[in-house]
């Protein structure tokens, strides 16, 4: 996760408060829900739940509402506490929080395989949860967003740009109609790629592919649908060719979307600061005081 400032916070807070991410493995993925350390807190009990969906004002769970469960919630007035769990890929200990809340609707949960107890709950923040909160769900929202508004916006995949953005450039492939094939990547936006590889090209063009990505650290493989649109000629190279893939807008991975977003913020960032830096009177081009 990256590290947001208050006003980043805050700004997310403003924009997404009732904008609702559901919980789809894709998400759960992207942003490591530990699914096996979430449960509903009351009086001092806690039951196993299923977080389906969350806003940062709200949230709707499944839970198995015994008896014992109805119980302590009538007791309690309705009032919980859902405990957040997030996998931290550097550290051992998952990241945990609470948010309180009240419950405010039930509804049945229609299961063929499952118990007929199965209950959706309708939860309502009754403060504003924490950061962490606003941060994973924020960032992830303004990933979405941004793959709209910037879907053509390049990054040239030089070796610096590789190791920023964690991606293991040795273990890069493009399958093609399910044919893994060995590639280098030359360049990577929300909306599709160039990778250069081996191959006739009239056999590969408007065929299906998908782009595989290994993220080094924690050897995480990301596949990003899509198609081959066209190819252009290497100079000098008559056995390989670069080919343009254009991804299926509808089936990208949130956590390719969060890569891509991530590094065009901190590519931002830098800027930003450089340019403030160049216009920061009485100094020279490296920043330090006129004498």
């Amino acid at each position: 996760m990256s590290i947001s400032t208050s006003q980043q916070i805050a700004d997310y807070y403003e924009r997404y408060r009732d904008t609702e991410v559901t919980f789809t493995k894709d998400v759960i993925k992207a942003v490591s829900l530990d699914t096996k350390h979430v449960f509903i807190k009351c009086l001092g009990y806690q039951w196993p739940c299923i977080i389906y969906s969350s806003s940062l004002v709200g949230a709707k769970t499944i839970v198995n509402k015994t008896q014992a469960f109805t119980e302590q919630v009538r007791k309690a007035g309705n009032l919980v506490s859902l405990r957040f769990s997030f996998i931290q890929s550097d550290k051992q200990d998952p990241l945990t929080f609470f948010v309180t809340a009240r419950i405010t609707a039930y509804s049945p949960y229609n299961s063929d395989t499952q118990a007929t107890n199965l209950t959706f709950l309708t939860l309502q923040f009754t403060q504003r949860p924490p950061d962490t909160l606003i941060e994973i769900l924020g960032t992830l929202l303004e990933a979405s967003s941004n793959s709209k508004k910037r879907s053509e916006e390049r990054i040239t995949m030089t070796p610096e740009v590789f190791e920023h953005m964690g991606i293991n450039p040795k273990a890069t492939y493009l399958a093609v109609q399910g044919v893994p094939r060995r590639c280098v990547v030359r360049d990577l936006s929300f909306s599709g790629g160039k990778v250069i590889l081996v191959g006739f090209a009239k056999l590969l063009v408007e065929k299906p592919c998908s782009l595989r990505l290994e993220f080094a650290r924690n050897k995480d493989i990301v596949e990003v649908p899509g198609r081959v649109i066209r190819h252009e000629p290497v100079e000098g190279r008559s056995d390989i060719a670069a080919f343009a893939i254009q991804f299926d807008s509808e089936r990208i991975p949130a956590e390719y979307k969060l890569r891509i977003n991530n590094y065009l913020k901190d590519k931002y960032r830098l800027r930003h600061k450089q340019d403030n830096r160049r216009r920061t009177p009485g100094t020279i081009g490296n920043g330090r005081p006129r004498q």
